[in-house]
C-alpha cells in the first residue's frame, strides 16, 4: 500500500493494497475505496462514500462533502462513485439529503474537469464529461454519454437526456432533450441533432435520418409538441421512442 506519510486516513476508512493515497491527503472513516484508486494530493474524501475501481482523483477535489443545503442537519447521507472517473482539481461532489433520496451518484468512465459541482441528490450516468466550472445544483439528473460544455450552470430538477451536447456557458433551466444540441449561442435553444457525437458512437446513417426525421418535426414545423409527438410515434426504432418517452415524463418541460 501506497500512502504518504503526512496523508490522514481515519479508522474504520477501507484503501485496499492496490491503492495510491499522495500527500496531504483526508479519508474519513466511513470511506471506502476500490481497487487501484489513485488520490493525487490533498484530496478529501469525507462522509459515506464509497469509490469503485481505478478512479484517479486529483489535488484539492472534495468528495462526499456535507451538501450545501440550510435543511441539512448531519444525517447520514451517501455519495457513490462507479468505476474508472477521472476527477481533476477543485471538483466538489456533495453528499445526498434525507429530502432528496440521500444519495448522490456518480456512474463510471465519466471526466470532470476542474471546478466541476456536482449538488446533493444528483445522478450522472456513465461516459459524460462535464467541463470546466459545470455545476449542478441539487437533484439534477445527467444520462449516460452526455457533454457538458465549460460554465454551464443546470438548475435544480433538471434532467439532461443521453448523448445531449450543451454548448459552453448555457443556462439550463429546463430538461434538455436527448440526442441534442444545445447552445447558449441559439438564445439557449436546441437546433439539431448531436450527429458528430453520435457518429462518433457508432450510430448509423439510417439511425441518424430517423432522429433528424423526429427532430424536424418538434423544432421545424409548425406543430405544437403534442402534434409532433404524433408523428413522432409514426417513426420506427429505439432512439424516437426513447425521445418521445423523455418528452412525455418531463415535468420541468424540455428546451426546444
Amino acid at each position: 500500500m501506497s500512502i504518504h506519510p503526512s496523508a490522514m486516513v481515519a479508522a474504520g476508512a477501507v484503501v485496499p493494497a492496490s491503492c495510491t493515497v499522495g500527500p496531504f491527503c483526508t479519508i474519513g472513516p466511513e470511506v471506502v475505496l476500490g481497487e487501484e484508486c489513485r488520490l493525487i494530493s490533498h484530496v478529501v474524501l469525507d462522509g459515506r462514500t464509497r469509490l469503485g475501481a481505478r478512479n484517479v482523483v486529483y489535488p484539492f477535489a472534495s468528495i462526499g462533502v456535507a451538501p450545501q443545503d440550510l435543511k441539512y442537519k448531519g444525517e447520514p447521507t451517501e455519495t457513490v462513485l462507479g468505476d474508472d472517473n477521472t476527477i481533476r482539481e477543485s471538483v466538489t461532489i456533495s453528499r445526498g439529503t434525507v429530502g432528496g433520496g440521500g444519495v448522490t451518484k456518480l456512474g463510471s468512465h465519466n471526466l470532470l474537469m476542474t471546478c466541476v459541482h456536482i449538488g446533493h441528490d444528483s445522478i450522472v450516468g456513465s461516459h459524460c464529461i462535464l467541463a470546466n466550472a459545470a455545476t449542478l445544483a441539487g437533484h439534477v439528473t445527467i444520462e449516460d454519454y452526455v457533454t457538458l460544455g465549460a460554465f454551464c450552470p443546470v438548475h435544480q430538477h433538471c434532467v439532461v437526456g443521453a448523448h445531449a451536447f450543451i454548448g459552453g456557458g448555457t443556462i439550463v433551466t429546463q430538461d434538455v432533450l436527448p440526442f441534442s444540441l444545445t447552445s447558449a449561442k441559439r438564445e439557449n435553444r436546441a437546433f439539431g441533432i448531436n450527429k458528430i457525437g453520435l457518429q462518433r458512437k457508432g450510430f448509423s446513417a439510417e439511425r441518424l435520418q430517423t432522429l433528424q426525421k423526429a427532430y424536424r418535426y418538434l423544432l421545424a414545423a409548425k406543430m405544437n409538441t403534442t402534434q409532433a409527438l404524433e408523428k413522432m410515434r409514426e417513426l420506427e426504432g429505439e432512439d424516437v421512442a426513447l425521445l418521445a418517452a423523455f418528452i412525455e415524463r418531463s415535468q420541468r418541460g424540455v428546451i426546444k
